[in-house]
């Protein structure tokens, strides 16, 4: 982190907290929702985004940002976040991603998740800096969300945990790329897969290094 972010990103909490839920809370607004998503920089597979409504009563201990947490700790907290909150995810495949592109996509996903929760949230806490237009009524962004709002680091365990569970499934289909090791990201065993094997169905056309095999001249 450079100076300039420890500076902007003094306040930072030390793990994720209730403080912003509790300034919704106070305004009359007790169906709050984290939304977050995983998947924006792989070569393959979907951009996942979830919604949790957390029961303020009865939080899961340990949630944090899902990068911060080891598989094991995700997959625990994943349990004990769907057996105690309002949960809804989002799974949009890469023929999508390509007839729009990734923002776009990951901003749909994260509508639909929202909209898609069994009770009606009437506020949405967004990790990043863009609201979706369908959610600008009730969403509010937040910068490094992840490591302020439980709700938003729910979230993102969410998200993490049914994409990497959606891409250890595509490795039963598709071995020959790896997809249960580097979960659709451009590590060197998946670039050299793409160019020995070509592409799969899974694969994000629009994205380097395979929009180049569809070039003209190539």
């Amino acid at each position: 982190m450079s100076a300039a972010d420890s500076l902007l990103f003094s306040d930072l909490p030390a793990a994720p907290d209730y403080a912003i839920e509790e300034k919704f809370r106070s305004q009359g607004r007790t169906a709050i929702a984290g939304v977050d998503e995983v998947g924006r920089g792989p070569l393959a597979g979907p951009v996942v985004a979830a919604a949790v409504i957390l029961d303020p009563s009865n939080i899961p201990e340990g949630l944090n940002d899902s990068k911060k947490l080891t598989e094991k700790k995700r997959e625990a907290i994943f349990g004990e976040i769907l057996g105690t909150s309002h949960v809804a995810w989002t799974a949009l495949p890469a023929h999508i991603i390509d007839a729009t592109n990734i923002r776009a996509a990951a901003l749909e996903a994260m509508t639909r998740s929202v909209t898609h929760l069994p009770v009606k949230a009437d506020a949405a806490l967004i990790d990043g800096k863009d609201v979706p237009d369908r959610l600008i009524p009730i969403g509010k962004a937040f910068v490094k969300g992840d490591a302020r709002s439980v709700s938003i680091a729910a979230a993102s365990i969410v998200a993490k945990v049914v994409r990497d569970r959606m891409m250890i499934e595509a490795d039963k289909h598709f071995p020959e790329y790896g997809f249960a090791g580097h979960k659709g990201y451009g590590s060197k065993m998946h670039r050299d897969a793409i160019a020995t094997h070509g592409p799969c169905p899974l694969h994000r056309k629009s994205f380097s290094p395979i929009k180049q095999m569809y070039e003209p001249g190539r």
